[in-house]
């Protein structure tokens, strides 16, 4: 079993180069089922939940080729299958974004439920709300869902919650459709915006991405294109926690800072010195940092995928801080382990008041899911002695290189196979 040992670092100091967002090129990649082209994908971050994206395309018929190891060929012209294999699906939520490209593009699709960090219940009824929306059949059976139709027909769909994965899904499924589909109360995300422009690129008509109303006109076919994966906001976010929390200096590049404005303003507010440039931001860490309260919402809000690494920011930050955390109602799940390293948190139901300036003390703990396992690298930072991170397999699903990466930084991080 693979675990990560850290033990407590100086203060970080340097730059470090963000990878592209795993949550643009996900759906990106569910996308490319709609072209009948060769598509060039760059910046594709090698982790875990890519590898599984890609072995769906490929259970499905799609061609796909690693031409280096952040760039990715995919033809998707001779699709063999409609139905999703249940092993791939259990492994990861996203999977599920290849319902809609599917059932766009051959009339039929077969899914088991996805699986994926065990944060909330993450219900799919918006997906399928949306695909009825447009004339699909949708059948639910006990562990699995199907949608048919003879033709997709553009339509209103409201969104009763700005879920970003049902935006996603219903986008890819209309752009095949005929006539105008409108989502209403759509999600905001960047994400959905690089989604977007990557099907402009393929021929598609999509307008009002990253605004709460999209417009999509269905076009017969989509081709090919050549796309870059924007950067990781949540991997650049983690990193820039990392300054605050070490009372270090700094420079994460290749990132997008109008992206970064709720991450930003909070690293301020808790006494960081924030330096933004064209496609950088630098943080310099104040050791005195100030208390701070955060809400997560859905963006521009407050991401709840940074939940994790802010609480154990708090940790550090004398006084009392709180969290509220609004989107997933199973999101404090590391708090027990912060808690086993000696840190002083409270959870009443979805909000957690954490009673910063106690010493972190180093212990075996574990990572419950991504973001969890993250914090728990940041804890470790500057925790006394050594921590120990298992279920280590979460954190590779949404980090490239992350023991890499830290060391450059000056980290005293390693990971050992037991």
């Amino acid at each position: 079993m693979e675990k990560i040992i850290v033990k407590k670092s100086p203060a970080l100091r340097g730059s470090v180069r963000i990878s592209g967002s795993k949550n643009a090129a996900l759906p990106i990649l569910a996308a490319s089922i709609l072209g009948t082209e060769d598509i060039i994908l760059e910046d594709v971050p090698d982790l875990k939940d890519i590898e599984i994206m890609i072995e769906v395309l490929e259970s499905l018929g799609s061609k796909v080729e690693k031409l280096e190891k952040n760039k990715v060929l995919v033809n998707s012209k001779n699709l063999t299958s409609y139905e999703t294999n249940y092993e791939l699906m259990n492994k990861m939520r996203a999977s599920f974004l290849v319902m809609g490209p599917l059932l766009a593009r051959m009339g039929k699709t077969v899914n088991s439920l996805p699986g994926g960090c065990n944060i909330g219940s993450r219900p799919i009824d918006l997906h399928l709300k949306g695909f009825e929306a447009l004339g699909a059949k949708v059948v639910c059976y006990d562990d699995g869902v199907s949608a048919s139709c003879n033709e997709l027909v553009g339509n209103v769909v409201y969104l009763d919650f700005p879920s970003v994965g049902a935006t996603e899904n219903i986008i890819m499924a209309a752009t095949l459709a005929k006539g105008e589909t409108v989502i209403e109360n759509a999600a905001k995300e960047p994400e959905i915006v690089d989604l977007a422009n990557f099907l402009r690129k393929m021929g598609a008509i999509v307008t009002g991405a990253g605004t709460s109303t999209i417009v999509i006109k269905g076009v017969k076919e989509l081709k090919g294109c050549t796309h870059q994966i924007i950067p990781d906001r949540i991997e650049a976010g983690t990193f820039m926690v990392s300054a605050a929390i070490s009372g270090g200096d700094v420079s994460v590049e290749n990132i997008i800072p109008s992206h970064m404005k709720p991450i930003t303003a909070k690293l301020i507010e808790a006494g960081n010195k924030v330096i933004e440039s064209d496609d950088k931001i630098r943080v310099i860490g104040n050791p005195e940092g100030i208390p701070i309260n955060i809400k997560t919402l859905p963006y521009p809000g407050f991401p709840t995928d940074m939940q994790a690494q802010f609480l154990a920011l708090m940790t550090s930050l004398k006084g009392k801080s709180t969290v509220i955390e609004t989107v997933f109602e199973n999101r404090f799940m590391h708090v027990a382990q912060l808690t086993k390293m000696g840190a002083d948190i409270e959870v009443n139901d979805r909000k957690a008041l954490v009673t910063g300036g106690r010493p972190l003390r180093g212990e075996e703990v574990i990572a419950t899911d991504l973001r969890a396992g993250a914090a728990l690298i940041l804890a470790g930072l500057v925790a006394e002695g050594k921590t120990t991170i298992s279920d280590i397999y979460h954190i590779d699903r949404g980090y490239e290189d992350i023991e890499e990466k830290f060391r450059g930084l000056g980290a005293n991080i390693e990971r050992i196979d037991e």
